[in-house]
């Protein structure tokens, strides 16, 4: 589970609440006609602007953003020089046996590709569209959650104006100046408050994923590469090292390989 997620979402919404209570009373911002048009608008647009499919992928969007367990390229490293170790030993067909065992599914089709003799530009052009197809996948979801939060303060700024309207029509009480035009804001609120908390935060967390994903897949990539080409074990780890940051190389060269 990814715990900064969970975390900012908890603790944005308890500043809010905080501060809500701090100098009003809840209540005061729970307007179900305010909550209907900024969700209800939102989600209209977002079923014009995208197929009703990818609308609905956004469920499984969401939780990837909660539930993403970070990528490890190290441990990816780790198995390409030690391939690297046995191809240059053995052979690359001695690496067949070995591919029962590689639970990473792009891992898995490229060592799969190398061992079946695959044409180096060929084997590069299909882990590459591989990797586009990745990143079309994952933006999908990221642009999902923007558009959403480009609209949901757009509705917000639609509910004030038709609460003002409102209030406009009875001004003739100015009793009802004051609490209409609480009314009207509050959707301007939730427009906000979503977009700013909710929608645009997972966006980005959604493109951090797909960024480090796409990384470990490009390292993979040049790893089998290598390997193919009969580089030298240190060279692919030297070439491999470079992919991860500084700070992740130096526990990486510690440890060792």
């Amino acid at each position: 589970m990814d715990l900064a997620t969970v975390v900012g979402i908890v603790v944005g919404v308890f500043l809010i609440l905080f501060a809500i209570l701090q100098s009003g009373h809840l209540m005061s911002f729970i307007d179900m006609g305010s909550i209907m048009i900024v969700l209800g608008g939102t989600f209209g647009s977002t079923l014009i602007n995208f197929p009703l499919s990818d609308v609905l992928s956004v469920i499984g969007v969401i939780k990837k953003a909660f539930l993403n367990k970070p990528a490890d390229p190290t441990s990816s490293i780790k198995m390409l020089v030690e391939f690297a170790e046995v191809a240059r030993r053995e052979g690359i067909l001695a690496l067949e046996d070995r591919i029962k065992d590689i639970d990473e599914p792009f891992l898995k089709e490229g060592v799969q590709l190398a061992v079946d003799g695959t044409e180096p530009d060929l084997m590069k052009t299909i882990l590459d569209t591989e990797i586009i197809s990745l990143q079309e996948r994952h933006s999908l979801g990221a642009n999902i959650m923007k558009t959403m939060g480009t609209f949901a303060p757009a509705y917000g700024m639609i509910g004030t104006v038709i609460g003002l309207i409102l209030m406009l029509g009875t001004m003739s009480d100015p009793s009802t100046i004051g609490p209409s035009m609480a009314i009207a804001l509050i959707t301007t609120f939730y427009g906000a408050v979503l977009a700013n908390l909710i929608f645009l935060p997972l966006a980005g967390k959604l493109e951090t994923i797909s960024s480090q994903e796409v990384m470990v897949k490009e390292l993979i990539k040049e790893g089998v590469l290598s390997i193919q080409s009969g580089d030298n074990p240190r060279i692919v780890e030297q070439k491999l090292i470079s992919f991860i940051p500084p700070k992740l190389r130096k526990t990486f060269e510690e440890e060792g390989v």
